[in-house]
């Protein structure tokens, strides 16, 4: 048995060139070794910008590297070959693959359709204008090189609710299709910032089209025969109505041999916001915790005038822990991207000891924190940045003591709020451990261990403090961490 431990294996700025599936393959048993049970892989599909695609400007769902379209045949991460080779190379070394689905919007069209508009006031989408516009919109979508292969289906404006430029007349906003298939309005079930967030970018798709959602079935079957992936991460499910994807995740779960892992991305810092929408989708999804991601960057930036104590304060892991994924960084709150949040480098092993040796949550590792990563791009100032992302001293070693230490009762001692503290009781296979941290100077706490650690010895698996520390005959001792530091004491042998 293994505590469940996610890795993203990509980020925003991943070098181009079809490197990252032969790497997967490369890191799988390393990954395997180190404590990893399940890898989220990006999209496989080509997107608008084909080879150079990050994977979130969805074209052809069928195209996972294998037709010569957008200007290549590969995806940015490499051909359908390098794709099945990686897969086959993680659940050889007996991890899970999840995979990215995108199905909020597509992105360029082969052509364009005459369409009838309502302009929409882009602050509050609720206000559609009765005016109609007669314009061409980039609607229809008929994957040539492909032809037919693998699906028919043919894309086209009563596919979508929505798109953001028309031509004949030219203009840029947010436009509402006049759709006899859908009606009027946006969907019902998507969350209320702007009024309604049905619309995000591109060709916006229309899910009450019954077409649309068989095809969208169609592909989940599909995309199980042709990859034998094991989870799916639902992207920006904020903008797709929750009864779409009820139905969707019970149709794919019904089709699947086995259980099918389901984590969504709902980026909203309110809690009881993602505890509607797990409601709304009866729990069939597990949510990325938003709310504690936002909670390590200000403790990250706050330094000791953050309160340690209150760093579970308004989390989903607090509130609803079995539904909870609980997260450091990703690609879209790295440096530069567009919900940056990033973690300063020395709170991160402090972060990560928060989520992966705690009982609540299934946490989740980014790849730079555990790789590495540099990238140049502009800011929102239009200065160029080059950012550097080291991997994290220890982050290995806290990956591992997950599987060898992050067992049995958990107790916590979150009484200062400048050093806390948590304790895990172990079991008869997997000894526990005791993790002290501090964001301000040299922090200690007395733990009570119980009678069965009476005149024991600990030293910090991550080497932080050099002293060896003895319990007395009741299990009691003062464990210590250096300032702006964790400490992970484990038995000495």
């Amino acid at each position: 048995m293994q505590n469940p431990t996610l890795f993203q294996f990509f980020h925003w700025y991943y070098p181009d060139g079809g490197q990252l599936w032969p790497e997967v393959a490369e890191k799988a048993a390393w990954l395997a070794q180190t404590g990893i049970t399940a890898v989220w892989l990006p999209p496989a599909y080509k997107g608008d910008s084909g080879g150079y695609s990050v994977g979130y400007d969805t074209y052809d769902l069928f195209d996972l590297g294998e037709f010569e379209q957008k200007g290549s045949r590969a995806t940015k991460y490499g051909d359908k070959e390098g794709l099945l080779a990686a897969i086959d190379a993680l659940k050889s070394n007996g991890l899970g693959v999840i995979l990215d689905v995108v199905l909020n919007h597509k992105m360029g069209a082969d052509e364009k359709e005459r369409v009838q508009v309502n302009r929409v006031n882009i602050d509050n989408r609720e206000e559609i204008s009765d005016d109609i516009i007669e314009a061409d919109a980039w609607t229809r979508f008929i994957f040539a090189a492909r032809n037919g292969q693998y699906s028919k289906f043919i894309w086209d404006y009563h596919c979508f609710s929505g798109v953001d430029h028309i031509e004949n007349p030219d203009e840029q906003g947010i436009f509402k299709i006049v759709n006899d298939y859908t009606g009027g309005g946006w969907n019902d079930q998507v969350d209320d910032e702007f009024g309604n967030y049905d619309y995000l970018m591109g060709a916006n798709v229309d899910f009450r089209n019954n077409a649309v959602s068989e095809e969208l079935k169609y592909w989940a079957r599909w995309l199980l025969e042709q990859t034998g992936c094991t989870g799916f991460r639902l992207d920006a499910v904020k903008h797709i109505p929750a009864w779409f994807y009820k139905d969707w995740i019970d149709h794919v779960q019904n089709e699947a041999e086995d259980p099918i892992y389901i984590v969504a991305e709902y980026w909203s810092h309110d809690v009881p916001t993602l505890q509607n929408y797990i409601e709304q989708v009866e729990g069939k999804t597990m949510l990325f915790d938003a709310p504690l991601q936002l909670n390590f960057h200000h403790a990250s930036k706050q330094g000791a005038d953050y309160n340690l104590s209150q760093i579970f304060d308004n989390t989903l892991v607090a509130a609803d822990p079995a539904h909870a994924v609980t997260l450091v960084a990703n690609h879209d709150t790295q440096p530069l991207q567009s919900l940056e949040a990033p973690i300063e480098p020395w709170f991160k092993p402090l972060a990560y000891a928060l989520i992966l040796l705690r009982e609540q949550g299934v946490p989740i590792v980014f790849y730079p924190d555990l790789c590495g990563a540099n990238y140049e791009d502009e800011g929102d100032d239009g200065n160029s940045y080059t950012i550097d992302m080291p991997v994290i001293p220890g982050l290995e070693t806290l990956i591992k003591a997950r599987q060898t230490h992050a067992w049995g009762v958990q107790t916590d001692y979150f009484d200062h709020p400048n050093c806390l503290a948590f304790s895990r009781s172990g079991t008869a296979e997997h000894p526990g451990c005791v993790v002290v941290m501090s964001n301000s100077e040299a922090g200690e706490k007395a733990i009570e261990l119980g009678d069965n650690f009476g005149h024991k010895k600990w030293h910090d698996l991550l080497g932080n403090r050099e002293e060896i520390i003895e319990t007395d005959e009741k299990g009691s001792a003062v464990f210590f961490c250096a300032g702006g530091s964790v400490s992970v004491w484990v038995l000495t042998e």
